[in-house]
C-alpha cells in the first residue's frame, strides 16, 4: 500500500527536472497525476514514466500566469477526476541579471510565473479543496527565498513571496482541512551544476555541510512526505532541503 493511495495530484512545471521527479514520487506512492506545462508535449517523458508506474496521467498545456486558462485547466482535472487532493506550485523559471541590468520584462516574467503562476493554481485548486474539506498544497521555494542572492532579486522576491503566501494560505486553510507547505530546495544537481567549472562547484561544495548538491528526488520525497499523512499534523512550514547550506 502506498502513502497516496487514491489521491489526485496536480503538479506544475513537470516536465522536466524537479517537476518530473515530484510527479514520479508521487505515482510511486500510488497517487493519479494531472500534469502541467507550457506545452502538452514536453509531459510526454512524464506521462509514460508514470503510465509505467502503473498510475494515471492526464497531461495539460496552461500558462500558469493567465488566469483563464489556469481556471480552465484546473475544471478539466476536476472533470476529469472528480477531486483534486494534493497541487504541488512546481512552475518557475529564472532570468538573472544584476539590478542595474535587469529590465522591467525580467521582473515582470519571472514573478508573473514563480508567484502569480502559484497564487492562480492554489486560488483555483482552493475552491474545490474547501467543498471537499480537504486536501494539501506544496509550493517549491528556493533558499533564495531565505537568503538572498546577487543577480537573482526577481528570483529571490518571487521565493520569499511564495513563502509568505504559503503561510497566510495555511492560515487561511487549515480550518477548512487543508494542508499548505513550502520546501525550499538549496543547490540541486542539474544541467546548470552541470555546466560550471570545477572551481566554481567546489566553491559551491565547500558551502554545503553535507559534502554534495542535492537531487531532483530529495526534493521529491520531501513534497511526498509534506503531502501524505505522515504530515497531517504539519502546515505553514517551509522544509529547506540543502543539505545544511542554510539552517
Amino acid at each position: 500500500m502506498g502513502k497516496l493511495d487514491g489521491k489526485i495530484a496536480i503538479v506544475t512545471g513537470a516536465a522536466r527536472g524537479i517537476g518530473r521527479a515530484i510527479a514520479e514520487a508521487l505515482a510511486k506512492e500510488g497517487a493519479d497525476l494531472a500534469l502541467c506545462d507550457c506545452q502538452v508535449e514536453w509531459l510526454n517523458d512524464t506521462v509514460a514514466a508514470v503510465q509505467a508506474l502503473g498510475r494515471k496521467a492526464m497531461p495539460g498545456a496552461a500558462d500558469v500566469g493567465d488566469a483563464a486558462a489556469v481556471d480552465a485547466f484546473v475544471a478539466k482535472v476536476q472533470e476529469h477526476y472528480g477531486r483534486i487532493d494534493i497541487l504541488v506550485n512546481n512552475a518557475g523559471i529564472t532570468r538573472d541579471k544584476l539590478l542595474i541590468r535587469m529590465s522591467d520584462e525580467d521582473w515582470d516574467q519571472v514573478l508573473r510565473i514563480n508567484l502569480t503562476g502559484a497564487f492562480l493554481l492554489s486560488r483555483a485548486t482552493a475552491k474545490i479543496m474547501m467543498k471537499q474539506r480537504s486536501g494539501c498544497m506544496v509550493n517549491i521555494a528556493s533558499i533564495i527565498g531565505l537568503i538572498g542572492n546577487a543577480g537573482q532579486c526577481n528570483y529571490a522576491a518571487s521565493k520569499a513571496g511564495l513563502i509568505a503566501v504559503t503561510k497566510s494560505m495555511a492560515k487561511e486553510l487549515a480550518g477548512r482541512g487543508i494542508r499548505v507547505n513550502a520546501v525550499a530546495p538549496g543547490f540541486i544537481v542539474s544541467k546548470m551544476t552541470d555546466a560550471l567549472s570545477e572551481e566554481v562547484r567546489n566553491q559551491m561544495m565547500a558551502a554545503i555541510p553535507a559534502g554534495r548538491f542535492g537531487t531532483a528526488e530529495d526534493v521529491a520525497r520531501s513534497v511526498v512526505f509534506l503531502a501524505s499523512d505522515d504530515a497531517a499534523y504539519v502546515t505553514g512550514q517551509v522544509l529547506s532541503v540543502n543539505g545544511g547550506m542554510v539552517m
